[in-house]
């Protein structure tokens, strides 16, 4: 009775304060003052009036993601926990002991570890397996993703022991593994397509990105590059200033980047400088549904400036800036605050009206509408209409729309290869293949130019892929196999180059049968063709 009657002449006092303030002269509240307060005591109430026990963190994490919901699809709330590992993708780095490596069986096994990182460091090999960490056993049910990092992640400087079972050797091997900083790598390839054309792959604007790309460009020119293919397909975007670091190296000195502008916030523009490595060759910018936000701004740049040519499909429509706020209790709200447009004025982002679950279903709204296989499904109005630099003219609405269109490749689009992706089977095998037989493969071939002549898969490895469909209950189908045949294999070729050297040789085999990539040859290889694009 005593806590009853104290909970009541609290609530009593706060509303005699409330009442007793509202008699006292004073600045109107604002309506964000209003409802702050408003939402403060319905939490003071729900804590101390509510019939059962409630998880007031969780009721208020709750509130503030339904109250982010109805504003616009890309303001996020990021719990405190979350904070750090939201952020690492882009900042580029994290600590632990640097392996690449997949769960293959419920244990955890070595694809490859980090050049010059801690494992490689202390002898640790690909196809290694790890089966105790620290004197815990590290294999079975138990084992995950989560698990992993927890238990192999930590703060640099830490040590962590790792038992080790090494090709047939019955015996464990032990290693002690001091924990350093890890680079992640913002750039997946970067090689020559033939004698004059180079490829790099970007696969998100992260801190480091410009640095990297700097290097491998270097690389490149090195080995008699003069013309560019820049893939931005599936890169859903970074950081703002890595973008505009990116388009720097493209477009010639003082030209107009990009612009922001929001209701509170002013016009904002950024221009390029003097320091490009690359404003006058020759290059191409491929994009897809995938690639979103800074991958956006690159490539509509580069087309309102008349820099490149543009292949591929309307990219993904994400043209709002996100301007992070942190919360007393080390959360952070993700707030859009203005939209970006291209030089010429366009809007990247795509209309959200409807609401976010509408939005979300925007992909698949595409694809009905068939604007994957045929470029006249897509429809602009003359509203939207833009000039680039040169006069040609481009479309706002959302997206940054290619100047030459590639369908979507359904070779793949069998429910037996979707299953032997989704099931893991092609991933399983494939990493299987390439760890038993790494040895024999470098020794029978030298190289990757000699494997990737050379090599195909014949019969035996599509017994094996059988063998581990049904290992993984996938049911093989003959039809369906013919119909994916051909980019199944390539498949596989691809996925053993890669367990075999390195994930740059998996894209490279893939080039052979890219649609993307081959136009871009194509057109690259024609001056003529070329100037017309781009006139």
């Amino acid at each position: 009775m005593k806590t009853l009657r104290m909970s009541f002449l609290a609530v009593a006092c706060l509303f005699a304060m409330v009442a007793t303030a509202q008699n006292q002269p004073q600045k109107p509240q604002s309506k964000a003052q209003m409802n702050a307060q408003k939402l403060g005591t319905t939490l003071y109430l729900i804590e101390n009036f509510y019939v059962d026990t409630a998880d007031l963190d969780k009721v208020t994490e709750d509130a503030i993601v339904a109250a982010l919901k109805e504003l616009d699809p890309h303001s996020a709330y990021i719990s405190r926990k979350d904070v750090e590992k939201a952020n690492e993708p882009l900042v580029g780095s994290f600590d632990g002991i640097g392996v690449t490596f997949q769960l293959i069986r419920d244990t955890i096994t070595v694809i490859s570890p980090t050049a010059g990182g801690p494992s490689e460091k202390v002898g640790i090999m690909a196809g290694d397996q790890f089966i105790k960490i620290d004197g815990e056993e590290a294999f079975g049910k138990k084992i995950d993703n989560e698990y992993v990092q927890k238990h192999l992640r930590g703060k640099k400087g830490t040590k962590v022991t790792v038992s080790v079972k090494r090709g047939n050797d019955p015996e464990l091997i032990d290693f002690e593994i001091i924990r350093d900083k890890i680079p992640l790598n913002s750039i997946n390839a970067a090689y020559m397509l033939d004698k004059h054309i180079g490829y790099i792959k970007l696969d998100r604007f992260a801190q480091e990105s410009t640095a990297e790309f700097k290097e491998a460009f270097g690389k490149l020119k090195a080995e008699g590059m003069e013309s560019l293919v820049f893939d931005l397909r599936g890169n859903t975007g970074g950081y703002l200033n890595t973008a505009i670091e990116m388009v720097d190296q493209f477009i010639g000195e003082d030209k107009l980047i990009v612009f922001t502008e929001g209701l509170r916030s002013p016009r904002q523009e950024w221009r390029s400088t003097a320091d490009g490595l690359y404003t006058t060759g020759k290059m191409v910018v491929l994009i897809d549904e995938g690639s979103a936000s800074a991958s956006e701004i690159l490539s509509g740049a580069v087309q309102d400036h008349d820099r490149g040519v543009v292949i591929g499909r309307r990219s993904f429509g994400k043209g709002l800036v996100q301007r992070p706020f942190n919360l007393p209790d080390g959360a952070q709200i993700r707030l859009t605050t203005a939209r970006y447009h291209t030089p010429s004025g366009r809007c990247i982002q795509r209309p959200y009206e409807e609401g976010v679950e509408e939005y979300a279903k925007e992909m698949t709204k595409r694809l009905e509408r068939g604007e994957y296989f045929h470029a006249d499904s897509i429809h602009f109005p003359d509203s939207l209409k833009f000039k680039t630099d040169g006069g040609r003219t481009v479309y706002g609405g959302g997206g940054i729309m290619p100047d030459i269109f590639i369908p979507v490749d359904t070779s793949y689009n069998s429910k037996l290869y979707t299953n032997l992706v989704r099931k893991g089977a092609l991933n399983r095998f494939t990493t299987d293949y390439g760890l038993k037989h790494r040895e024999t493969i470098k020794a029978q071939y030298g190289d990757f130019e000699h494997f990737n002549k050379d090599f195909e898969v014949g019969q035996d490895l599509v017994n094996g892929l059988k063998a581990a469909a049904e290992e993984a209950k996938v049911e093989w189908n003959d039809e369906q196999f013919k119909h994916s045949e051909k980019f199944i294999l390539l498949q596989v070729k691809a996925l053993i180059s890669r367990n075999v050297w390195d994930t740059q040789e998996y894209y490279r085999v893939m080039a052979s049968e890219d649609a993307g990539v081959k136009k871009a040859l194509e057109i690259l290889g024609n001056d003529k063709e070329y100037k017309r694009i781009l006139k």
